[in-house]
């Protein structure tokens, strides 16, 4: 049997559905299952996005087949249509669009009105008796053909309108009469002359070349940017699909017309429908952004029918996707087709309400809702917001100068920039804000690298407003009083001037727009559906959530967060206070165990309080304190004068100041003394920590009758002799300590996997200790060599030429790091069954990263305290994807 590669719907019967996203894309998918179900859809054919494929493996060609088979399914759609493909007197017309597996918006091409030439515009126009549509249609035709088959840049096209509309003094393309658009049609024909093209007027030969046009664009700039932006992994797809669907008409007068609408609202979730609608206009005039339209109210003014059909159909796709979905339509002469069904995008915020209220109304179980919000969107939930005060001040200073509607929520303060390229480069350095007159699919490098998107026209549905919610970016668009100026690098809004490089402030929650500068917030603590969602991931989730604190500040909102513990409190950073840096820098200056002791002396009382506070703050759960781990010479002055100071309260001479400054420097610091091999040369300075740690426990034990569950962690163990020695110590002061207080206390002592040969020694490391805690920041560099501070200089090389898949410091190598990661969680844990497992380094908060160490089994994460939301989702979704995965691997 041959292979099939094409897959007719219409008239009630359809050869694919929802089930086969992979082969016809999402659009044709749809399309087919739309019609499975009763909707009202133009009869087409999809060509599978297996030929995509093919396409690109074979030099772009096509198997042999196709094109029989393509002609073969054009057939059955001028019998579904009762229509002729290329027919002067009765047209079949046709749009050619894309369509992934993942929804790509605007970022592919589609081409609409294909079929029309000289002889068959006479034909639609005596067909319709309605010669201006005809000609309406055909200008669009050869403008986007042009523009998407040919390469003609979009602008020089609009230049012609513009240059027509002038004429008469119209704005609006509605305006056009008969006459005008043929005299369109006529200066885009000589416009394709200039730019040494040519129009095909054969419809097939059309046909092939918006076919290429198509799946062309799989490979576009705009197509692999957002795929990079969105972690959509090259080759996880076979490429596009094209969908080949007969025309129906929303510019045929005032009783059609073209709209894009959402089954809930997708910038809140609430469930009421959303949308737009534009009366006597096409489809890419919505998604464009060319005219402002109504909302859906206006399509009830055009036909009540259309109007309730489409809410019928919105009740009818949500229970049958059991999802928020998507939807482009047209009316035509009063008739509605369905074109589109999609699940949309939307905000955070959108997504979190809707898959709550989806649990709530029974339409998905708690573990659906859990996967339908990603860790990014939580992210985004904890996103700044304006300072209530200072957006006072600004409004009562009247730098609000303009709003616009509120696309996308959140607040963002930035430098304007008006071209994407720059806004992409730019981003990089510093904040800024892209503003366009509209935005389109080349945009997309420029709106990910911008902190916030303002556009002059558009409405929610636009390209900008749905890209900005995807990405999760503030976004004000259809702010209609400001006048672009892309040529001067500018815009004037109500006599006033913005250039390029001013800041300006936009919140894409409200719509308004401000001049200057606005201090944003981050929101605290979570509420509502957030909340809701996040408990039943706790219920779900196999993995432990820490936090990375060392104040008690980071500590209240970590816990606030959902934190169960403190996987790493860094006490260093306790000793660069202003109040101790000086008796530490006395103690480094000693000469005798006796002076460092006495300088140390000066230190513990201030240690034993941040611990107080610290524990205080995790009432009952526990808190991984790390001995000092940085080398000695991080905490030396740097200015003579300090310098100066220092060696006069030391009693020593400026020169043996200079002289043991110099001493402590080193090579490679990171490799130097510093860790474990501090505190065995110095093992007073653990001693004094220990003895900090243990007295604060038992303070706050007698005394307010907190709960303390400390666990005292040796950093840069390499061999199992320097925590064997470290142990000892610990052990003896602590014991000592809590038997002479009489209280009840359990502690933990264990160590920092950061070193190569303590993850492949770990049978011998974890007879010694009670729990290991991977730092996988350090066991990176020293795994790849590759230094934090200066890898910077070559990894995007590295990334950009793929020598590397992902920055290993943002997520976890799995074959390398990861590798021992698992060696050293297996070993441990074989010869000591009560281990503890955890990671604390960055990747912690990183749900790639959470996915690959829960595979391994250990036994927590601990990331920083915004984080611990999204590590709170990622370890349930991880769970939830490693259980259906062993359980497809049990059936086979």
């Amino acid at each position: 049997m041959a292979k099939k590669y094409v897959y007719f719907f219409g008239n009630g019967v359809a050869e694919g559905g929802a089930e086969m996203k992979d082969i016809l894309g999402g659009k044709g998918a749809n399309l087919a299952e739309m019609v499975k179900i009763g909707i009202s859809v133009p009869p087409g054919f999809t060509i599978s996005a297996e030929i995509c494929d093919y396409y690109y493996k074979h030099s772009k060609t096509y198997p042999p087949e196709l094109k029989a088979e393509v002609e073969e399914n054009m057939k059955r759609l001028e019998k579904a249509t009762g229509k002729k493909f290329g027919d002067p007197k009765n047209p079949l017309l046709v749009s050619v669009r894309s369509g992934a597996a993942v929804s790509m918006p605007g970022m592919m091409d589609t081409i609409l009105n294909l079929g029309l030439n000289d002889e068959t515009v006479l034909g639609l126009a005596r067909l319709t008796s309605n010669e201006r549509f005809a000609y309406d249609s055909y200008r669009r035709f050869i403008q986007m053909f042009g523009d998407v088959a040919l390469g003609i840049d979009h602008n020089k096209f609009e230049k012609e309108i513009e240059a027509v509309k002038a004429k008469r003094g119209i704005k609006l393309d509605t305006e056009m009469n008969v006459n005008e658009l043929k005299e369109l049609v006529e200066r885009y024909k000589s416009l394709y002359k200039r730019e040494g093209k040519e129009f095909p007027q054969d419809p097939n030969k059309q046909l092939w070349i918006a076919i290429d046009a198509v799946f062309g664009s799989w490979m576009n700039k705009r197509a692999i940017e957002y795929r990079r932006i969105n972690k959509i992994p090259e080759g996880s797809m076979l490429g596009t699909a094209v969908s080949v669907v007969s025309m129906v008409f929303g510019n045929m007068g005032d009783d059609s017309g073209t709209g894009v609408a959402f089954t809930r609202d997708p910038s809140t979730g609430e469930k009421r429908r959303y949308g737009e609608f534009l009366r006597n206009a096409q489809g890419e005039d919505v998604v464009a952004g060319i005219r402002t339209p109504e909302d859906l109210e206006g399509l009830k003014k055009v036909s009540k029918e259309a109007y309730d059909e489409l809410y019928r159909i919105f009740d009818i796709l949500e229970k049958h996707y059991k999802d928020m979905q998507d939807v482009e339509f047209t009316v035509e002469h009063g008739k509605l087709y369905m074109l589109q069904t999609r699940s949309a995008k939307r905000t955070a915020r959108a997504a979190v309400k809707v898959a709550v209220d989806m649990v709530k109304e029974k339409l998905i179980d708690k573990k659906t809702a859990i996967m339908r919000v990603t860790p990014d969107q939580v992210d985004q939930l904890l996103h700044p917001m304006f300072d209530l005060n200072e957006k006072k001040k600004a409004i009562a200073e009247k730098r609000m100068i303009t709003t616009g509607l509120a696309a996308s929520p959140g607040a963002a303060t930035g430098k304007v920039v008006f071209d994407a390229d720059k806004a992409a480069t730019l981003g990089k350095k510093e904040p800024v804000i892209l503003v366009r007159p509209e935005t389109s699919a080349e945009d997309v490098a420029g709106m990910a690298g911008a902190e916030g998107i303002l556009t002059a026209r558009g409405g929610r549905t636009s390209h900008a407003a749905v890209v900005a919610r995807g990405m999760g970016k503030c976004a004000v668009v259809g702010a209609e009083s400001i006048n672009v100026d892309d040529e001067h690098k500018l815009f004037t809004v109500n006599g006033i001037t913005v250039k390029e490089g001013d800041w300006l402030s936009i919140d894409g929650t409200t719509g308004e727009v401000f001049l200057g500068q606005i201090k944003t917030i981050k929101p605290e603590g979570l509420e509502g559906d957030l909340a809701t969602l996040l408990k039943w991931a706790d219920q779900i989730r196999r993995l432990g959530v820490r936090t990375n604190a060392n104040t008690p500040t980071d500590a209240r909102v970590a816990r606030e967060f959902g934190a169960e513990g403190i996987g790493l409190c860094r006490t260093e950073r306790m000793f660069f206070a202003n109040d101790r840096i000086p008796a530490v820098r006395q103690m480094i200056f000693s000469n005798t165990r006796e002076q460092r002791e006495k300088a140390l002396d000066k230190i513990m009382p201030m240690q034993k309080e941040d611990f107080k506070a610290i524990f205080r703050e995790m009432n009952g759960k526990p808190v991984t304190i790390r001995l000092i781990d940085p080398p000695l010479h991080e905490f030396l002055p740097q200015d003579e004068e300090t310098l100066k100071q220092l060696a006069k309260d030391m009693g020593l001479s400026y020169e043996e100041i200079l002289d043991r400054a110099a001493s402590l420097k080193e090579f490679n610091p990171m490799l130097g003394h510093r860790g474990c091999r501090l505190e065995i040369t110095y093992p007073e300075i653990p001693t004094m920590q220990v003895k900090a740690i243990i007295q604060a426990a038992i303070e706050l034990i007698k005394e307010e009758k907190v709960n303390v569950i400390p666990e005292i962690m040796v950093p840069l163990v390499g061999h199992v002799n320097e925590l064997k020695f470290l142990k000892e110590i610990i052990t003896k002061t602590a014991d000592e300590l809590i038997k002479k207080s009489g209280v009840k206390l359990t502690y933990l002592v264990g160590t920092m996997v950061e070193i190569p040969r303590a993850a492949v020694t770990a049978d011998q490391i974890g007879k010694e200790a009670q729990f290991f805690s991977f730092g996988t920041n350090d066991l990176t560099q020293t795994t790849f060599g590759y230094s934090r501070d200066d890898s910077g200089k070559f990894l995007n090389d590295y990334l950009e030429k793929g020598i590397i898949p992902v920055d290993p410091f943002k997520t976890l190598d799995k074959d390398g790091v990861g590798e021992l990661v698992r060696i050293g969680t297996k070993k441990g844990k074989k010869v000591n069954p009560h281990l503890e497992v955890g990671i604390c380094g960055e990747h912690g908060g990183d749900p790639d990263s959470i996915k690959i160490v829960d595979e391994i089994g250990i036994d927590y994460v601990s990331c920083s305290p915004y984080r611990v939301p999204i590590a709170r989702l990622a370890a349930a979704q991880s769970t939830i994807e490693l259980k259906e995965k062993r359980a497809k691997k049990n059936k086979k």
